[in-house]
Parts: structure tokens; sequence; C-alpha cells
């Protein structure tokens, strides 16, 4: 460890998938902190550093005050046209209630008259998000809306028979009735393949689904009959959690990829990189120790020798292939 007279001490990074780790010694000045970390990683010429919402854990400290005090501090960092080699910083949230406190801090920035306002929000944006938003319009999804009439006419000897029996009916249907909301921030990116699987539920169902994509966090409102919400809220829980999966796998994709490259032969003695998935697949195969890993190279199954680095096509052919560390220089 590198002992440090400036409130911090960095480490290698160990088993992380990253090459250094900066653990900071307790304080309640947050925005100090942060400041320090920054100019630590221009310093060691960092290209990339990722801080968690610091103090909001046993330290205690309000979301709402982290956020303004982080925030601030990567503006003014951000600002200081002195920044050379500090291209990528990242705030990470476990906490879903926090990434509200962290938007309305943005927010407050976005409505500024700070004249590199523009620069970074885009920067902020990309904080929470991963990638800046794409500009291609999205084209609009809607789901349709489910209206089921029954109609009862109710006959009898006199009011007061009919009023009874128009009662029993509507405690009846309100008994069976039951409405469920699920609020979840990756439902403003359901596209055509979601809204269609929501539109199949509603037609095999006796529910109503409403689609709030608008409000924050977004939220899925189902109402009907109760087993078929039950129902239709299970399908829709493991919808969600498809693509969080998805979304989990890809950054970690994106991670390993910044840090290793592995690589297949090309043309001309060349080699060519492997897509991002079967990087990651290859670099986690490796970690585990396994020996062999199955993977595609231009169509075609190879069966790969992690300890000699041979592929095989099982019809004799056999190449190799190269991994390729990237990481010097990153945090």
């Amino acid at each position: 460890a590198e002992q440090s007279q400036s409130g911090f001490i960095t480490t290698q990074g160990g088993k992380l998938l990253c090459s250094k780790i900066i653990h900071l010694f307790p304080s309640d000045n947050v925005k100090s902190q942060v400041s320090k970390v920054l100019h630590e990683c221009e310093l060691r010429m960092y290209k990339s550093v990722a801080f968690p919402a610091i103090g909001t854990g046993q330290a205690g400290q309000s979301p709402a005050k982290v956020a303004d005090d982080m925030l601030d501090a990567i503006v003014e960092f951000v600002s200081k046209r002195s920044v050379q080699y500090l291209k990528q910083i990242k705030i990470v949230i476990f906490q879903t209630h926090m990434l509200r406190d962290f938007y309305e801090s943005m927010k407050k920035r976005e409505d500024s008259d700070l004249p590199t306002r523009d620069s970074w929000m885009s920067m902020f944006k990309s904080l929470f998000w991963g990638k800046k938003p794409s500009t291609e319009k999205k084209k609009p999804v809607v789901l349709e809306k489910k209206v089921d009439i029954a109609t009862f006419q109710i006959c009898g000897e006199s009011q007061k028979n009919v009023d009874a029996t128009e009662s029993w009916i509507k405690n009846l249907i309100l008994k069976e009735q039951l409405e469920n909301t699920i609020s979840d921030e990756l439902i403003v990116n359901f596209g055509e393949s979601q809204i269609d699987t929501l539109a199949d539920l509603q037609r095999r169902t006796h529910v109503t689904i409403q689609l709030e994509s608008k409000l924050f966090p977004p939220c899925i409102k189902i109402s009907g009959i109760s087993r078929d919400v039950f129902y239709v809220s299970v399908k829709i829980q493991k919808m969600i959690q498809k693509m969080k999966d998805t979304q989990e796998e890809q950054s970690k994709a994106e991670l390993v990829y910044n840090l290793v490259e592995w690589r297949y032969p090309g043309s001309n003695d060349s080699f060519v990189a492997f897509d991002k998935l079967t990087n990651m697949h290859l670099e986690d195969a490796k970690i585990a120790k396994k020996s062999h890993l199955t993977v595609k190279i231009n169509k075609k199954d190879y069966k790969v020798d992690l300890n000699t680095l041979q592929a095989n096509d099982g019809q004799g052919e056999s190449i190799v292939i190269q991994r390729v560390p990237k990481n010097e220089g990153k945090l």
C-alpha cells in the first residue's frame, strides 16, 4: 500500500477489475475527498475512476447532500483546462432510492447558467446511464387500452330487492379486484418487444396494464382479477430481471474489454478482437482456471486451450489466439 498524507491510501486492485483502489480516511467533507481523489488520478495519469455514494453507508450522511457535494467537486474539476489524463468519471449507486437525489442534483445544475453546462451535463448523464443517450428518435410504443364491458340486468319483486342484488354484485366484483404497481428505472427502456409482451399478457388475462414511463421512477400498474394480477406481475418482474441481467452482463463485458483484449488471427498476419461478450467469457474462464472453452470464430466452433492458447475446430485446423492486457495507466 502507498501511504499518503492527503487523507487516503492507494493499494493494488487485487481480484477486482481495476488496477488501483483508493481507500479514503473517514471525513464529513465529501466534496474535499472527491476533489483529492480526482487530483490524485490526474497526477498519476489514470484514465478512469469510479466512486460509490461516499458517506451514505455507516457514516449516515444525507444522500441529497452527498450528491450535491460529489457533483460540485466533479464540476469544479472538469471545468479546469489543465485536466489532460482523466477521461472517465463514474458514480456507482447501489441503492435505487438514491438515484432520485443524484438526479435532482443534476437537474439543479442543468437549470444553471454556467458556461460549461452542456459539456458537463452530457458527462453527468454518462455517469448514470453509462453512455451518451442516442440522438436517434425512438419509435413511440403504445399499449392499447383494454375495455371489457359486462352488463347486468336485474329484475326483482321490489326496488329494495333490486338494490340489494346490485350491492351484492358490486361487493363480489370488488373482492376479486386487485391492483399492483411495479416501479423500476428500466421500464423507460421498454421497446417494441416488451410492449408486445405486455399487450399479449393483457389480451390473454383479465387485467388492465397501464405503462407510466414518464414518471420517476417509471412504473407499470396492473389491475384486474386477483389471480391474473399475480400471474402478470410475476411475468413482468421476470422480464425486467432479464433486462437487468443483460445490462449487467454488457456492462461487465465493457469493463473487461477495457482491461484485456482477446484476439484471433485475421488476414495478412493481423489479429482481430473477439466481440466483447466472448472476450469476457474467455477472461472469466481463464480466471476460473478452466482448461478449455468453446468459442465461435468466423461462424465456426473452436475449442480453446486456455493454457497454450491453441484453438482447434475439431476438423484438423488449429490456430493461435492472443490475450493482450491493456489496463496500464487505468484506475
